[in-house]
């Protein structure tokens, strides 16, 4: 993913900045507690495509960010 394009990608539910999971594929929120898909490279913010967080995964992408 660009990373002047993750500079100004926001969460659509919180408008939180979003941290990228290369191996996922996804774009993630942990103040809305979502996962959005990027599919061909493109990032699909949409609230209903996005999948929840399990606590373990939030928890890890929180340490990721410190």
């Amino acid at each position: 993913m660009d990373p002047k394009l993750l500079d100004i990608l926001v969460c659509p539910v919180t408008k939180t900045h979003l941290q990228f999971d290369k191996d996922k594929q996804e774009l993630i929120s942990t103040a809305a507690n979502l996962a959005y898909p990027v599919r061909d490279g493109i990032p699909i913010m949409l609230e209903e495509e996005a999948r929840e967080l399990t606590p373990e995964e939030k928890e890890h992408y929180i340490k990721l960010k410190r």
